[in-house]
Protein backbone atom coordinates (compact mmCIF):
# COMPACT_ATOMS: atom_id res chain seq x y z
CA UNK A 1 0.00 0.00 0.00
CA UNK A 2 1.01 3.85 -0.92
CA UNK A 3 1.88 6.15 1.94
CA UNK A 4 1.84 9.86 1.00
CA UNK A 5 3.47 12.04 4.03
CA UNK A 6 3.69 16.10 3.53
CA UNK A 7 5.52 18.15 5.40
CA UNK A 8 6.71 21.52 5.22
CA UNK A 9 3.01 23.33 6.33
CA UNK A 10 3.09 26.19 8.46
CA UNK A 11 2.57 30.14 9.46
CA UNK A 12 3.95 32.34 7.29
CA UNK A 13 3.52 36.25 6.98
CA UNK A 14 1.89 37.42 3.61
CA UNK A 15 4.21 37.75 0.30
CA UNK A 16 6.20 34.90 2.38
CA UNK A 17 7.28 31.38 1.12
CA UNK A 18 7.01 27.82 1.94
CA UNK A 19 8.23 24.67 0.50
CA UNK A 20 6.24 21.50 0.86
CA UNK A 21 7.06 18.22 0.27
CA UNK A 22 5.35 14.96 -0.19
CA UNK A 23 7.49 11.74 0.07
CA UNK A 24 5.80 8.44 -1.21
CA UNK A 25 6.56 4.90 0.11
CA UNK A 26 7.30 2.15 -2.73
CA UNK A 27 9.38 1.91 -5.70
CA UNK A 28 7.66 2.77 -8.63
CA UNK A 29 7.00 6.55 -7.61
CA UNK A 30 8.32 7.52 -11.24
CA UNK A 31 5.61 6.01 -13.69
CA UNK A 32 3.26 8.21 -11.20
CA UNK A 33 1.49 11.59 -12.06
CA UNK A 34 1.39 13.26 -8.89
CA UNK A 35 -0.06 16.88 -7.36
CA UNK A 36 -1.11 19.09 -4.93
CA UNK A 37 -4.33 20.24 -4.30
CA UNK A 38 -6.00 22.44 -1.21
CA UNK A 39 -8.98 23.05 0.67
CA UNK A 40 -9.56 25.81 1.98
CA UNK A 41 -12.53 26.01 4.77
CA UNK A 42 -16.19 25.76 3.62
CA UNK A 43 -15.08 25.21 0.43
CA UNK A 44 -14.05 22.45 -2.39
CA UNK A 45 -10.58 20.57 -2.80
CA UNK A 46 -9.19 22.02 -5.67
CA UNK A 47 -6.38 21.44 -7.58
CA UNK A 48 -3.17 23.62 -7.12
CA UNK A 49 -0.56 22.05 -9.54
CA UNK A 50 0.48 18.65 -11.05
CA UNK A 51 3.48 16.57 -12.45
CA UNK A 52 3.57 14.02 -14.78
CA UNK A 53 5.96 10.90 -15.08
CA UNK A 54 7.39 12.83 -18.00
CA UNK A 55 7.31 15.82 -15.64
CA UNK A 56 5.08 18.35 -17.25
CA UNK A 57 3.21 20.49 -14.91
CA UNK A 58 0.07 22.26 -15.29
CA UNK A 59 -1.53 24.88 -12.50
CA UNK A 60 -4.29 26.36 -11.37
CA UNK A 61 -4.49 30.20 -12.61
CA UNK A 62 -4.53 31.63 -9.29
CA UNK A 63 -1.00 30.29 -8.52
CA UNK A 64 0.42 30.97 -11.92
CA UNK A 65 3.78 32.72 -11.32
CA UNK A 66 4.04 31.94 -7.56
CA UNK A 67 4.48 28.58 -7.30
CA UNK A 68 6.29 25.69 -8.73
CA UNK A 69 5.57 21.95 -8.55
CA UNK A 70 8.77 19.34 -9.32
CA UNK A 71 9.42 15.82 -8.39
CA UNK A 72 12.89 13.92 -7.41
CA UNK A 73 12.03 10.39 -8.60
CA UNK A 74 15.26 9.18 -6.55
CA UNK A 75 13.64 10.76 -3.31
CA UNK A 76 10.22 9.58 -3.96
CA UNK A 77 9.26 13.30 -3.55
CA UNK A 78 6.77 15.54 -4.67
CA UNK A 79 7.82 19.85 -3.84
CA UNK A 80 5.99 22.62 -4.15
CA UNK A 81 7.75 25.79 -3.96
CA UNK A 82 5.12 28.57 -3.32
CA UNK A 83 6.16 32.08 -3.33
CA UNK A 84 4.35 35.87 -2.99
CA UNK A 85 2.16 34.04 -0.41
CA UNK A 86 -1.58 35.54 -0.05
CA UNK A 87 -3.95 35.05 2.52
CA UNK A 88 -6.52 33.65 0.30
CA UNK A 89 -3.33 30.41 -0.08
CA UNK A 90 -4.45 29.80 2.96
CA UNK A 91 -5.75 25.89 3.44
CA UNK A 92 -5.11 22.65 3.44
CA UNK A 93 -2.79 21.40 1.30
CA UNK A 94 -2.76 17.71 -0.07
CA UNK A 95 -0.29 15.53 -1.93
CA UNK A 96 -1.70 12.68 -4.43
CA UNK A 97 -0.21 10.29 -6.81
CA UNK A 98 -2.23 8.36 -9.15
CA UNK A 99 -2.38 6.77 -12.45
CA UNK A 100 -5.39 5.03 -14.02
CA UNK A 101 -7.50 3.24 -11.60
CA UNK A 102 -4.12 3.89 -8.77
CA UNK A 103 -5.14 6.94 -6.57
CA UNK A 104 -3.65 7.85 -3.60
CA UNK A 105 -3.94 11.06 -1.40
CA UNK A 106 -1.94 12.23 1.45
CA UNK A 107 -3.40 13.45 4.75
CA UNK A 108 -2.74 16.99 4.44
CA UNK A 109 -0.61 20.04 5.97
CA UNK A 110 -1.93 23.04 6.63
CA UNK A 111 -0.72 26.32 5.28
CA UNK A 112 -1.81 29.70 7.21
CA UNK A 113 -0.99 32.90 5.49
CA UNK A 114 -1.67 35.87 7.91
CA UNK A 115 -0.08 38.76 9.30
Amino acid sequence: QVQLVESGGGLVQPGGSLRLSCAASGSTFSIYATGWYRQAPGKQRELVAIITSSSSTNYADSVKGRFTISRDNAKNTVYLEMHSLKPEDTAVYYCRMFRGAYDYWGQGTQVTVSS
